[in-house]
């Protein structure tokens, strides 16, 4: 039989060839692709962050002027927040560049408590990355398509699964496949930007958004209520910081990058912070200059003559809104930045699926979840942890409909936590380094002031989202939270509990002292006389064959059935008066260890291997539980031995066809199969054998 296990082509497919281990060198990314796959996410938040910023702001008015006229404040207070955080993070590459990240710089900074904070917040932004980015890349491509409305949540479930498949194909192949639309979604806000500032200032040009000439109904005149319009501002301001989130990605994807490694990563935050400054301020700029109005109900909220543009279908999103404005409607480069929006929104989820396998790959190594997370599939990828989060994400699709405006509330509060929790411990970490003369003063101090205000600016967004979004969903948060943490926690007491268990003792005895087997048969036939073979092969000390009577008539057929057919192995009758077949047996071995002390008693089962699925119904079910029964008791070892049905040789999942390519590889195909007679497969050999002395 050939050993080549069978592949199942539909996987094949997906997946594409098997990557062996010494080539996940080749894997690392360059610069130029590790930008689309780590800064997806932070460079797609400007297609939202300032959205929601403005749905905020053109609720409340103060003396008859809206709040609209704080949105250049907000942003800059955004703007600057996300250049310290970029310059903490450069300085977090450079001390921590295992891959860790913030739960790294708890870890060994702050302790197990304050590392599984973050563990838990990191873990549960990442799948609000995946469900917000899905969520909105398919709300802009409704915009621009609002036919597909009534499909919302089936196109968001088809993109994460898309997504899922084409990151099992690996980093390299995925960062590839995922380059292009996301400089496209660069190069295409750009270049409306650009467009933009020429039609007005060179060309002197009024752009006007569609919704331009509604006029809104406003909730709250605000004038007479100074909180209330402190309250807006700062969930304002919480709603327009989602364009924050996503940055730790590349902290956490170092060891991702080629050598130099640091200084790779360090240049690709760079970049990516110019191009989402970049770009956030000219969408908030152009969405006042053209006077976007984003409602969240649009059609009850709106004033003005015709409502259509909100009645017939979902209201366009500011991105598109702008893209009209400038570029004119049902324009080529209209739908070329429509495209390019929601494939970047969608590729956002990208993000996680490369931050998330490797963070929990980083917890299993040290024993907060389970090591399965630290296996890599096929692709040189930690598959397991990808499976793990696009179950998480798409159970928040189904749960909240694929709602941008649902989803966002439980969005920020996670990266924040991270962020103040990251910034604390590296103010530690310079405090140390400074002690013990590992870092430079002029180091320790640039380090200080940087990460001092980035914890102190962090902090007071945290407490701000915490505030403004609690009420409308973040408490939710929370709820996931708190139960994540204990997992963590437990699940790192039990790793320690079993490895203090197996630890060897400081003087070790080995060998047993004799050697026991039972055969156990029910009838006399061929698996059962194969079983019989195989233990007479091993040259046991002492071998018996056991039969439990759970039928009287039937136990005294078989021992003269026995007795005929002429087999030299002591044969034994196990009366079970209950009609019982595992406690009969548990127990005479039980009495047998007692009498022979330290004896190894192995234990031979016959277990039918089939070729479909539906004879498992058939087969197997009592050797299945005496197995599982035999397991707890002490002394015994299970042998299983295999007898191949007929539908098993007709159907051998290990031998495969050669696929497309395998010759010029140089890997092994299928060789001519061998045809035996019927007669000839799972032949029993002779059994000979001398009486064993009877207990």
């Amino acid at each position: 039989m050939n050993d080549i296990q069978k592949e199942p082509r539909t996987k094949r497919l997906i997946l594409g060839k098997k990557l062996s281990t010494a080539k996940l060198e080749g894997e690392l990314l360059p610069k130029t692709i590790a930008l689309p796959i780590f800064s997806s996410d932070p460079l797609s938040s400007v297609a939202y962050g300032p959205q929601e910023l403005l749905m905020i702001l053109t609720l409340g008015a103060v003396g008859g002027v809206s709040t609209l006229s704080f949105t250049p404040i907000i942003a800059s207070v955004v703007v600057m927040l996300l250049s310290i955080i970029i310059l903490s993070y450069r300085k977090v590459i450079k001390a921590y560049p295992s891959g860790g990240g913030d739960y790294e710089v708890a870890q060994t900074n702050l302790g197990e408590k304050a590392a599984l904070i973050v563990a838990s917040a990191l873990l549960i932004d990442y799948v609000m990355t995946v469900a917000v980015s899905i969520a909105s890349g398919t709300d802009n491509l409704i915009s621009a398509f609002p036919a597909l409305d009534p499909w919302r949540v089936e196109i968001a479930v088809g993109f994460i699964l898309f997504l899922m498949a084409i990151n099992l194909r690996g980093v390299r192949e995925s960062g590839f496949a995922f380059a292009v639309p996301t400089y496209l979604f660069i190069a295409s806000v750009l270049v409306m930007l650009g467009t933009g500032l020429y039609r007005m200032f060179a060309l002197g040009e009024d752009l006007t958004a569609p919704s331009a000439h509604y006029a809104v109904h406003v909730e709250k005149q605000l004038e007479a209520a100074p909180f209330l319009l402190l309250f807006l501002l700062l969930r304002a301001f919480a709603s327009g910081s989602a364009a924050l989130t996503g940055v730790e990605a590349i902290a956490n994807g170092v060891p991702a990058f080629r050598t130099p490694k640091v200084k790779n990563a360090q240049i690709t935050m760079t970049w990516m912070g110019i191009t989402a400054i970049t770009m956030f301020v000219g969408i908030v700029f152009f969405a006042l200059a053209t006077g976007v109005q984003y409602i969240e109900n649009g059609a009850l909220q709106l004033k003005g003559e015709d409502l259509a543009l909100f009645s017939s279908g979902p209201q366009q999103s500011v991105i598109a809104q702008l893209g009209v404005a400038i570029f004119g409607n049902g324009s080529i480069m209209f739908f070329i930045l429509q495209v390019a929006t929601a494939a970047i929104l969608l590729l956002a989820a990208n993000t996680a699926f490369n931050g998330f396998p490797l963070l929990t790959s980083v917890l299993a190594k040290d024993g907060y979840a389970p090591k399965a997370l630290l296996t890599r599939g096929d692709r040189l990828v930690y598959s397991n942890g990808m499976l793990s989060l696009t179950l998480a994400a798409l159970g928040m699709i189904l749960v909240f409909q694929a709602s941008v405006t649902a989803l966002i509330q439980l969005y920020v509060l996670g990266v924040f936590t991270s962020f103040t929790v990251g910034q604390i411990g590296m103010l530690r970490h310079w405090k140390r380094g400074l002690k013990d003369g590992s870092i430079s003063k002029r180091e320790a101090t640039s380090g200080r002031i940087i990460n001092g205000i980035g914890a102190t600016m962090t902090g007071v967004v945290l407490v701000i989202v915490t505030l403004t979004k609690f009420l409308e969903g973040a408490w939710l948060v929370f709820v996931i939270a708190i139960p994540l943490y204990l997992v963590m926690y437990q699940t790192n007491r039990y790793y320690k509990t079993i490895e203090a268990e197996i630890l060897l003792d400081e003087h070790t005895e080995f060998g047993s002292k004799g050697d026991y087997a039972v055969v156990l048969m029910d009838k006399l036939n061929k698996p059962q006389l194969k079983a019989l073979d195989y233990a007479l092969s091993s040259k046991h000390d002492r071998l018996d064959v056991i039969h439990v009577a759970v039928d009287p008539d039937r136990a005294e057929a078989f021992q003269k059935e026995w007795k005929d057919y002429g087999i030299k192995v002591p044969l034994k009758i196990i009366e079970s008066p209950y009609r019982e077949f595992s406690a009969p047996l548990i127990e005479y071995l039980e009495d047998h260890r007692k009498r022979h002390g330290r004896e190894r008693i192995s234990v031979y089962l016959p277990k039918y291997i089939v070729g479909h699925w539906w004879e498992h119904i058939f087969h197997n079910h009592r050797a299945n539980r005496l197995r599982s029964r035999l397991l707890y008791v002490r002394g015994v070892m299970v042998t299983l031995v295999p007898w191949r049905l007929m539908s098993a040789e007709e159907f051998n999942p290990f031998l495969r066809n050669p696929l497309p390519g395998d010759v010029r590889r140089g890997e092994m195909v299928r060789p001519v199969e061998r045809r035996h007679h019927k007669l000839a497969r799972n032949r029993v050999h002779v059994i000979t054998a001398v009486n064993s002395d009877d207990e």
